[in-house]
């Protein structure tokens, strides 16, 4: 088994851009610091898309030039082009979040391309990346099932990873978008990866639509992963995915690997103070099913 981790929290992304309600830009600088204190040492913090599209995403240049600098935390932002790529670099983000597509239907709905244009558009992004000195992390949008296509066919998949995994992409990440995949197809896709490309490229990030985001990242785990996102209170949603419902909690995920004996270096307790910060500010958040059961323990502890 796996002893080390490399956990992302995506809740200020992914998490708020289908919220109902807007925060302001203190608000998320305070989710983002509240994750960060917990020791979460990679955070996903906005995007730069357009207002009128995202409007929860609306002043992420602002905000990314209030984070602290000095405090040992890797945060990043998603773009969507290559214009998103040039105000995010402006604005100071060292690391870009892109997304890559499994499904022709995906690709449409989100960005108006085919898979072959959007995958031009990260290639000419990548160009510039290095140029640049900024890291790019691809995500592979419907890597399991497609909302408009249907299951996703494994091989496209594997064929996406082996022409991008020498393009000087960080890491890739198997996203299960609207939570469709099951254990078993996602132990069996990550393992052939990982035997033919290893694992130090790989993550992979999901969705808790069906109850099933831990028992995914278990399958994953098994395989030899150990790059996982996850969002705060179980945030989340793709306003371009219908059927997207809530990541799996980070809450969630550090508890069922802290008591695995797999090391992730969050502080748990301080993790839980960020998942009610997560509710109060958007009253949405549902929060981890770790919270009633950690809570009272905790409150023992501390007597």
């Amino acid at each position: 088994m796996i002893d080390r981790i490399v956990f992302t929290d995506v809740g200020p992304r992914d998490g708020l851009q289908n919220q109902p309600k807007i925060l302001t830009i203190d608000e998320r600088l305070a989710l983002i610091e509240s994750i960060a204190a917990a020791g979460v040492k990679n955070i996903e913090v906005g995007s730069f898309v357009s207002p009128k599209a995202v409007p929860a995403m609306a002043g992420t240049d602002e905000l990314v030039r209030r984070l602290p600098t000095d405090d040992g935390v890797h945060y990043s932002a998603l773009i969507p082009n290559r214009k998103g790529y040039e105000l995010a670099r402006d604005a100071g983000v060292r690391t870009v979040n892109m997304v890559l597509y499994a499904s022709e239907g995906m690709a449409q709905r989100n960005v108006k391309m085919s898979i072959a244009e959007a995958e031009e558009a990260t290639g000419q992004i990548l160009e510039m990346a290095k140029n640049d000195g900024v890291s790019v992390v691809a995500a592979i949008a419907t890597a399991f099932c497609c909302p408009f296509d249907g299951p996703t066919d494994p091989g496209v998949v594997k064929d996406i990873v082996r022409r991008f995994t020498d393009t000087g992409i960080e890491q890739l990440v198997l996203a299960d978008t609207i939570g469709a995949a099951n254990p078993m197809e996602v132990r069996s896709l990550t393992a052939d990866l990982v035997a033919e490309h290893g694992a130090d490229r790989l993550g992979c990030h999901f969705h808790d639509t069906r109850a099933m985001g831990l028992a995914l990242v278990f399958a994953a785990l098994e395989s030899g992963i150990y790059r996982f996102d996850a969002s705060i209170g179980g945030l989340g949603g793709c306003p371009f995915a219908p059927g997207a419902s809530g990541n799996v909690a980070s809450e969630d995920v550090v508890m069922m690997l802290e008591q695995m004996g797999v090391g992730t270096g969050i502080d748990l307790e301080a993790l839980l103070r960020a998942s009610d910060l997560s509710e109060q500010l958007t009253g949405t958040a549902p929060g981890g099913r770790a919270k009633p059961w950690l809570g009272p323990w905790l409150e023992k502890q501390r007597a």
